[in-house]
């Protein structure tokens, strides 16, 4: 068996083109307006790849990429990207997968994610998992794992109670607020941190909230081991199951852009984490690499 390359973390969902069109001024529905647009590697998992990557880190992606020209191109610009993808699955009749995004100087507008290839390739983005690669039922992978919520309720599920998942240190995050609800195995199953903002909480447990701090406790208390919480440049909260939760406010900045930050925040944590730091100094750590982000730096 060829043995895989060398690796710090496992990112786990959609990598992808991203298809963005940015306007410097104020949109609204029905506008046309001149701007910029730009097709680069994205996806949740690729965008927290990439982000690893800039904090020193070498990701690898269980994915699913199609056999054509735009997976081809999309393989080597990951490589040059320094994210590996040898343990990617390759399909030959499932097209590479899309998203579209159009931002304004007032934020997002509208986004279309079209991830079909990912759901329809299922569990076999996670053979490396199971089949001896990198682990198996008997001999649990015990690395790191970022987990994307583009990934069916049903894989999802399986990966919350899998015994090949036991020993993974899981860092789950929804793909959208309209995806969040796929990540209540995560709670029931008290396995994993959940990376979350205050819409996608609210979901998750069927409420609303008004904080980030009472949204952390909440989600605590519905099971969940471990939850970060975001609510923009208002808070950001970290609870686990037994500790106090710590809330921080966001550094201020001029907000340039908005795909994207809340990869930036959630790889940020995981390598403040991994590396050793305090919760308090990992989560103000991935506050700044967002802060950084959105005001159109980069997130170092």
């Amino acid at each position: 068996m060829q043995q895989p390359a060398k690796f710090d973390i496992l990112c786990i969902g959609s990598v992808l083109w991203d298809v963005i069109g940015r306007c410097s001024q104020d949109m609204r529905q029905g506008s046309d307006m001149p701007g910029r647009i730009t097709r680069l590697p994205g996806g949740v998992a690729m965008n927290i790849a990439m982000t690893l990557v800039r904090f020193g880190l070498t990701p690898s992606v269980l994915t699913a990429i199609g056999r054509d020209p735009e997976g081809d191109e999309l393989i080597t610009a990951c490589q040059r990207l320094g994210v590996t993808t040898g343990m990617a699955y390759r399909s030959d009749d499932l097209p590479t997968d899309r998203y579209m995004a159009v931002e304004g100087a007032n934020g997002l507008i509208a986004a279309i994610a079209d991830a079909h290839s990912l759901e329809a390739a299922g569990d076999k983005i996670l053979r490396p998992l199971t089949d001896g690669t990198l682990g198996s039922a008997r001999a649990p992978f015990a690395g790191p794992i970022a987990l994307d919520g583009n990934l069916t309720l049903t894989l999802l599920d399986d990966i919350a109670r899998h015994p090949a998942f036991a020993r993974a240190d899981l860092r789950v995050a929804p793909a959208s607020p309209g995806k969040a609800e796929r990540l209540r195995p995560f709670l029931s199953a008290s396995h994993g941190t959940l990376y979350v903002n205050l819409e996608e909480a609210g979901y998750l447990c069927q409420s609303t909230f008004t904080s980030s701090h009472t949204a952390a406790i909440a989600m605590i208390d519905r099971g969940a081991a471990r939850v970060l919480v975001t609510d923009g440049g208002a808070s950001a909260t970290e609870a686990r199951t037994g500790a106090d939760p710590i809330t921080l406010i966001p550094p201020r900045v001029q907000v340039a852009r908005v795909t994207g930050a809340g990869d930036t925040f959630m790889a940020a944590h995981i390598a403040a984490d991994l590396g050793g730091a305090s919760r308090h100094d990992a989560l103000k750590a991935a506050l700044h690499a967002a802060a950084t982000y959105v005001s159109g730096e980069p997130p170092l």
